[in-house]
């Protein structure tokens, strides 16, 4: 009676006692404790389809290895972590029907995270951040496409979601904070009281709702393959912040009460995004391909809820009566605009030597308008913000080759080159004409290759080594293009063993001890690099019921 009822379990544990070491504690500052579990259900018959995961899973995190440009060390003093527990079901159901097929997907996810930061990095007592998070999603997308083997194939469909949470993140200034970052700003004569520590609250209600609807169609014209599509994009987008001090202070004879920063902000966004695509097909079965493809890419713009502090710290100095150089209005600073972009792109796929040599090569320009980027407000600021570039253009080629010279070895190679600057991009003070974009890798590149050992004997069927390398660079860190780093590589190697249905891979990550950067950012007008694994050895043990 069960003979159409499918069911998968699934469950994942890992940990890490850390690998870098927080000078100022000397403990390990990034140890991690994470797992999962999966549960997959699924039936068919007849005409019908339908299927559910549910998958749940938590993280608990130490943080955060990153190092200061100036000194070159990890030293902080407050204490820094992210827990997060997540849930996410997932539900498909599916109509065959003799010429079309109908499916629903639909989807919920609850993210509940809790963050701590030292946010300045530094073994002073600047300030930290404790940010609280509850965030509910709901998706639903209907999709109706043909299934005759006619020259016209045809889709249609709907796409919807809502996405809404709260956020705490009260920002505590410490005594070196409050005397660099407010004292030191306040001109001579002027006598001011303030607390040993000062916190300010930020409150957020954060909804978004989307939908699209999209139709694709397709004609095959003996070895041709046209494609046309159309979707329609729209976005609504509010927040409701409410920003406090809870303290007072006093200036001259003056005392500054609590006060409070509240208000609502809305945007909209609506965009239509065609695409075009043709493929010709060649080759044994049709299985080798060239193609040329157009398309309108799109991003949605957002709220900046990182800059509530500053915006917050900015009030209470005009209520000090003291004239601050940076002024942060919430409905300038907080909310960014849409991004989009032209994507052209021509490429093939070879199928040689019946299948045991595959080469895939494309080349691509992609034409990006109020490209969304991150940056840090010069000074001593203490927030991050999402920006709109005016203008970038990024062009490139990837290449990849998988080949099987015997039935046991299998070698695979892929590499990626872009160039990716600014056409039109002023701040206010610079022009960044010229410059390379910030976090885009000029060069990409991996190799690997493994040899199937066929075993057989009663405690072990097979083991694969294998040893791969990969690479990246050179990255420019910020729009100045005065950071960045160089073109890395990283080798590894693993030997994975298989019994039934157990498993065994013994792995090794960055053999030759590597030193690179994964990431940059500034805190209070202070550098620092988010440093790359140093070599890793593990084992991973994997039982399949």
């Amino acid at each position: 009676r069960f003979k159409n009822l499918g069911l998968g379990l699934s469950a994942h544990f890992g940990g890490s006692d850390g690998l870098f070491t927080n000078e100022y504690t000397g403990k390990k500052c990034d140890h991690e404790t994470s797992g999962g579990a999966r549960i997959k259900v699924e039936w068919e018959r007849d005409r019908w389809f339908w299927g559910n995961t549910l998958a749940v899973g938590y993280l608990e995190q130490g943080g955060y290895p990153y190092r200061s440009v100036e000194t070159g060390d990890i030293a902080y003093n407050d204490p820094c972590g992210y827990d997060r527990a997540s849930i996410t079901e997932a539900f498909t159901l599916r109509y065959t029907a003799p010429s079309v097929v109908v499916e629903s997907i639909s989807s919920y996810q609850f993210l509940d995270d809790h963050m701590t930061l030292d946010q300045d990095f530094r073994p002073e007592s600047y300030f930290t951040l404790e940010q609280i998070r509850r965030e509910h999603a709901v998706t639903e997308e209907v999709v109706v496409r043909s299934t005759t083997k006619s020259r016209y194939q045809w889709l249609v469909g709907a796409f919807g979601f809502w996405k809404g949470g709260d956020m705490q993140a009260p920002v505590v200034f410490k005594p070196d904070g409050i005397q660099n970052l407010i004292l030191g700003n306040i001109p001579e004569g002027i006598e001011v009281d303030f607390p040993e520590e000062f916190p300010l609250d930020s409150r957020f209600d954060q909804q978004t709702f989307g939908a699209a609807l999209y139709h694709e169609s397709t004609l095959r014209l003996g070895h041709w393959l046209l494609t046309a599509g159309l979707r329609l994009d729209m976005e609504w987008a509010s927040l409701d912040y409410h920003s406090a001090t809870h303290d007072p202070c006093r200036v001259n004879t003056t005392t500054i009460a609590p006060f409070a920063l509240s208000g609502a902000l809305q945007n909209d966004f609506t965009e239509l995004l065609p695409k075009f695509s043709a493929l010709y097909r060649f080759g044994s079965h049709r299985l080798s391909n060239l193609y040329l493809s157009a398309s309108k890419g799109y991003k949605a713009g957002g709220f900046n809820t990182q800059m509530f502090s500053e915006v917050l710290q900015n009030a209470l100095m005009k209520r000090m009566g003291i004239s601050f150089n940076r002024q942060f209005d919430p409905s300038e600073v907080v909310s960014y605009d849409p991004e989009w972009s032209w994507n052209y792109e021509v490429g093939g796929h070879l199928h040689l030597a019946k299948g045991d040599l595959q080469l895939d090569w494309a080349l691509f320009f992609i034409d990006c308008h109020d490209q969304q980027l991150t940056v840090f407000p010069p000074g001593q600021t203490t927030g991050r913000m999402m920006t709109n570039a005016g203008r970038t253009h990024s062009l490139g080629g990837e290449l990849s080759l998988v080949a099987r010279p015997t039935r046991h070895l299998h070698l695979a190679a892929s590499y990626g080159y872009t160039h990716a600057t600014f056409r039109d991009y002023l701040n206010g003070d610079q022009d960044y004409a010229g410059h390379r974009v910030p976090y885009a890798p000029e060069h990409t590149l991996s190799a690997r290759v493994g040899y199937h050992i066929e075993v057989g004997c009663s405690w072990l069927e097979r083991i694969i080594p294998s040893i791969d390398v990969r690479g990246a660079g050179r990255i420019a860190w910020n729009e100045e293009n005065t950071l960045a780093q160089d073109f890395y590589s990283l080798l590894g190697s693993s030997i994975y063993a298989e019994k039934g249905n157990f498993s065994l891979e013994l792995w090794g990550k960055n053999l030759t001890d590597t030193e690179y950067n994964a990431f940059w950012f500034q805190s209070v007008g202070n550098g620092f690099f988010s440093q790359g694994m140093p070599a890793e050895f593990g084992a991973t043990f994997s039982v399949q019921f």
